[in-house]
């Protein structure tokens, strides 16, 4: 916004040229005579200021113009456009364009509305207070355009697991130029723009690089403009679809319990999935051929009265445009009498690992050997024991040996080998 004082004198007499020519044919002579009565009563402008703002409007929407007066004295107030035609004097409409309105209209203000603003309605429009000197202010209409279209494109329908492919957003004829902001999912990525202007417009589009995985597959890449002109989320979105290697899983569906026996039945199923989806599963053994009563049927491997020589590492395959991948299963076969759980050898696209089972065999042993070393330990001490009583009995017998009879033989017993000493008497 800014304002000026124009100069006394011819100004009137232009100001009306002006607006005369600017009106219809049948109201020049009107309106002529309206600004050579206002030009011969212009009062002074002391005390007066004149004032506006300036308007940022979206395309297509209405933007409000008005020219203020501080300490108004009832000077005439005249709006005109950027090519310098009068669109109103005080109340008074000359220019043919009805999209302008009056909203208002007093001795300190002129408030005019025009609707269905487009990018051709921007400029500077000015609002002139016939002072002496008279006063002029002006307002800039700035006008925002949002993208026209906005368009993804993505260089492969269908991209494979580790490629990386281009995908491009493109935000058509807006003003100013839009941001464009990426996101995989809810992940936000960032991108790169390129900023093209064309008779003001400008149109903007990002690159975005990207490496997919398995995991992208059915997940959206959204593209997202980010523009004065645009309320909320204006986006355009194209869902990825990635093909990938199979992933090969073993189940074992019999025996429940996941003991494998002599005598038993075993069944394994083998599960893949792949995009495009696996059309056949094979097995084989590793490192050695099928048994000859085991039956492959598509994903189920199927042995009849299993036995030791069934033992070994099965092996499910599985294949697709993309690559192949395999999973092991490694089968133990116990005695009909075991309670053990067999150990299992398990491994998921290729990868090897082992779950063991504990042998409670092993277990049972080391319990063997404790027992043992206790039985021996309670030997040793028995053997201890009775050879101390025995020499408890003959210290108690000491004395009865030399005894000539029964009677002697207690007495010497009771009192030992002291009593039978005779007593020695010793004078100094």
């Amino acid at each position: 916004m800014a304002s000026a004082v124009l100069p006394s004198g011819s100004q009137c007499a232009a100001a009306a040229a002006v607006a005369a020519a600017a009106a219809p044919p049948g109201l020049q002579l009107r309106l002529l005579l309206l600004l050579l009565s206002a030009a011969a009563l212009i009062p002074t402008g002391d005390g007066q200021n004149l004032f506006t703002k300036d308007v940022t409007v979206i395309e297509g929407e209405v933007a409000t113009i008005s020219c203020q007066v501080n300490k108004s004295d009832d000077s005439v107030i005249q709006l005109l456009n950027p090519n310098r035609q009068t669109i109103y004097f005080r109340d008074f409409r000359p220019l043919k364009d009805s999209r302008f309105q009056l909203l208002n209209f007093s001795s300190s203000e002129l408030k005019v509305s025009l609707t269905n603003v487009s990018i051709s309605d921007e400029g500077r429009y000015f609002c002139q207070l016939y002072t002496d000197p008279p006063q002029e202010s002006y307002t800039t209409i700035t006008v925002l355009v949002p993208p026209r279209n906005l368009m993804i494109d993505i260089q492969k329908d269908t991209a494979v697991e580790g490629e990386e492919i281009e995908v491009n957003c493109t935000a058509m004829a807006s003003k100013p130029a839009t941001t464009i902001r990426w996101f995989k999912g809810n992940k936000e990525l960032k991108g790169k723009s390129e900023v093209e202007e064309w008779s003001d417009m400008y149109t903007v589009t990002s690159q975005l690089m990207l490496k997919v995985h398995k995991e992208d597959d059915g997940v959206p890449v959204i593209c997202q403009v980010e523009h004065p002109a645009v309320t909320g989320n204006l986006q355009t979105q194209r869902y990825l679809e990635v093909q990938y290697k199979p992933q090969v899983h073993i189940q074992m569906t019999y025996p429940l319990q996941g003991l494998t026996r002599e005598g038993d039945a075993f069944e394994l199923t083998c599960e893949a999935i792949g995009k495009p989806q696996p059309v056949m599963v094979t097995w084989v053994r590793v490192d050695d051929e099928m048994p000859q009563h085991a039956v492959l049927s598509g994903p189920n491997l199927f042995i009849n009265n299993l036995n030791k020589t069934d033992n070994g590492t099965y092996r499910c395959e599985a294949s697709n445009i993309v690559g192949k991948a395999h999973s092991d299963y490694m089968l133990y076969v116990y005695d009909t009498t075991a309670t053990t759980e067999p150990a299992v050898h398990d491994s998921r696209a290729g990868e090897e690992g082992t779950i063991g089972a504990v042998d409670h065999a092993v277990i049972g042993g080391v319990v063997a050997v404790v027992v043992f070393a206790m039985l021996c330990l309670l030997i040793i001490l028995g053997r201890y024991f009775a050879r101390h009583k025995g020499t408890y009995f003959t210290h108690e017998a000491k004395g009865a040996d030399d005894a000539a009879d029964a009677d002697t033989a207690i007495i010497n017993a009771e009192g030992g080998q002291n009593n039978s000493e005779e007593k020695k008497e010793y004078f100094i």
